[in-house]
């Protein structure tokens, strides 16, 4: 169990913590959240102990491991392989040592704990995870030094999930995932068998994968059971009754003062009007609760354009003689929502690329409007501001004619105010700086914006604020993202970019993520010529009806086992029942909570094997 109690830290003289207080039973998967800037790196750094607490104590299991992504692997010849091997320092040690002993005795311990430890079983695993957050067979041979600064973040997170600490803390993991890799580690955290606290905006995350909120604001820790939604109808239920009681308070306040404002002058109602002074003085205020700044983004209009605004034919791209995309025949109108969906590597950057203008075309016929204006947003475009100027400098760079105060407004318009107006770029936080960056690439009022995992840094509020400024938007979106829940809320089409070539995906985003997280499921349709195979016998009528029982049944079973393990971990969140005279019964709660979840993933294999019959029925 880890315990946090009464802890207060600050930084430079700012308290981040101020006797905040919470605990988080053992195997919980916690999401961390609050506004940036809050503290929650602290709160992790606290919890591994490179920070000293002001006050207050932290207290964890003895022995505990504590494991977390700080830094990315460094650029060496060693394989990503043996990288992530070598994360599991026990079986490193113990197969070095097996080199060398000599003792029988010590031998037959070491091949003992071996096989407690599944040894044995050890690089299928890490190729497994490898393989989940984007790495192939032949690139988990290749050296790290191979691999940019990103993908080396993807190696270290790799190599902590691998060697399985007892506590995991993870910050931000899907800032440097794709939606396959993000999806991937969504589905591996709800299995994984210790306890998570993870930092995250990324709401679907939040709402798959953890099983309570751990919320920091105004310096204190307050746990909620359940997920992010939950936690946020939780959360406007108290400020909405807050902002009542406040409101009562106010009204009885004045109410009192008038009586005694009339009548403190006169004798005959001096002792009353002295009673209700008693009353106001003894009267413990309430605070309204403090209506956050609302986050927005202001995209300028662009004038409209005739059908379509970009339209290929049979065209290709690529780098020199390699052609990357061919067979293309895309078309793009002003009032596209699109999604570009596939696997790093497969060519969703080449066609951002193409579409913008920045990549020639091979082949084919390429027509766009004359007068289109394009907006281009990319991750790395963040960190290629200029760190020594500040936003202002910025924009005067692009509009050397613009007054100081329209230039102001421009910046108000992405929530950037009069502070960071004037603060370098390099001392922005990166919520702040991808904000900049959203200005800059909108600055033209473009017909089509193109936008690269535009939501890395942004905060659940931001990222709220996105959604909005999109939909309202009147001009093209093609958006290549993690994030589920903007792509769900956004993106109205869905283009697969798979096989050397870019295709419509005549499903939803949920249909993608279950044939993602199917075990080795090819994502649509196999193109490629293979050995003829007699046609599989088409299910009857009964047959598909019977499945689809046993996939309501199954459904059922998974939700009734969720619904129970929900109850079990309110059960374990209770503090009182970890003080002394209960430990006896805290344990048998605990031991029922893990049957509960071996049930539900035993359920949830079931489920997924009834919805593969199913599928094979309907082909």
């Amino acid at each position: 169990m880890l315990k946090i109690s009464d802890i207060s830290y600050s930084v430079e003289g700012r308290p981040l913590f101020e006797d905040a207080s919470a605990t988080i039973p053992p195997g919980h998967k916690v999401g961390l959240i609050g506004r940036n800037g809050a503290g929650k790196t602290t709160l992790f750094r606290l919890i591994r102990g490179e920070l000293s607490l002001e006050g207050g104590t932290i207290t964890l299991p003895q022995r505990a491991r504590i494991g977390g992504v700080a830094q990315e692997v460094p650029g060496n010849e060693v394989s990503l392989i043996d990288t992530v091997l070598a994360a599991d320092t026990e079986r490193a040690d113990l197969l070095a040592e097996a080199e060398t002993a000599t003792d029988p005795a010590r031998i037959a311990d070491i091949q003992t704990r071996l096989s407690d430890i599944d040894a044995w079983s050890a690089e299928a695993r890490a190729g497994s995870i490898l393989k989940g957050l984007g790495f192939d067979h032949a690139e988990q041979l290749m050296p790290c030094s191979a691999f940019s600064g990103g993908w080396r973040m993807r190696v270290a997170l790799a190599a902590v999930l691998f060697s399985q600490p007892d506590y995991l803390l993870l910050d931000e993991p899907t800032n440097y995932l794709d939606l396959e890799g993000a999806l991937w580690l969504e589905n591996y955290l709800v299995k994984y068998p210790g306890t998570v606290l993870i930092i995250s905006h990324d709401r679907e995350l939040l709402n798959r994968s953890v099983g309570a909120i751990l919320h920091l604001d105004e310096r204190k820790l307050t746990y909620y059971t359940g997920p992010y939604d939950q936690f946020a109808r939780q959360r406007a239920e108290q400020r909405a009754v807050q902002a009542a009681a406040a409101k009562k308070q106010d009204a009885q306040r004045a109410h009192l003062q008038a009586f005694v404002d009339r009548f403190k002058a006169k004798a005959s109602k001096a002792k009353q009007a002295q009673s209700r002074v008693k009353m106001l003085e003894k009267m413990t205020p309430i605070t309204a609760p403090e209506d956050a700044a609302r986050v927005v983004f202001s995209f300028p209009k662009p004038e409209e354009l005739s059908p379509p605004i970009i339209a290929i034919e049979g065209g290709s791209t690529g780098y020199g003689d390699t052609v990357v995309l061919k067979n293309l025949n895309l078309r793009i109108d002003q009032d596209d929502r699109i999604a570009l969906l596939g696997k790093n590597g497969q060519g969703k950057s080449t066609l951002a690329k193409l579409l913008s203008s920045r990549l020639a075309p091979m082949g084919g016929k390429f027509t766009q409007s004359s007068k289109l204006r394009i907006g281009f947003f990319a991750q790395h475009q963040v960190d290629e501001l200029y760190v020594d100027e500040n936003p202002i400098q910025h924009l005067m760079r692009e509009r050397p004619g613009e007054g100081q105060a329209k230039l102001r407004a421009r910046l108000a318009g992405f929530g950037l105010g009069a502070a960071q107006a004037e603060t370098e770029a390099g001392r922005l936080s990166g919520g702040q700086k991808a904000r900049l960056s959203l200005l800059l690439a909108t600055l033209d009022a473009p017909h089509l914006l193109i936008l690269d995992e535009p939501t890395n840094h942004l905060d659940i509020e931001s990222r709220e604020a996105l959604v909005e400024a999109l939909t309202a938007y009147s001009g093209a979106v093609i958006l290549v993202s993690h994030d589920m829940h903007l792509l769900t809320l956004v993106a109205d089409r869905l283009w697969l970019v798979k096989d050397g070539t870019v295709k419509p995906y005549e499903e939803d985003l949920q249909a993608y993520r279950k044939l993602l997280l199917s075990a080795d499921k090819p994502i649509g349709k196999n193109t490629g010529k293979a050995k003829a195979k007699p046609a599989p016998r088409k299910a009857t009528r009964d047959e598909v009806l019977a499945l689809k029982a046993e996939v309501r049944k199954c459904e059922q079973r998974v939700e009734k086992l969720e619904d129970m393990a929900q109850k079990l971990s309110v059960k374990l969140a209770d503090p009182t029942l970890y003080e002394g005279a209960k430990i006896g019964e805290m344990e048998v709660w605990q031991r029922k909570y893990a049957e509960v979840r071996d049930a539900q993933d035993r359920a949830e294999e079931l489920w997924m094997r009834a919805l593969e019959k199913l599928e094979k029925a309907h082909a």
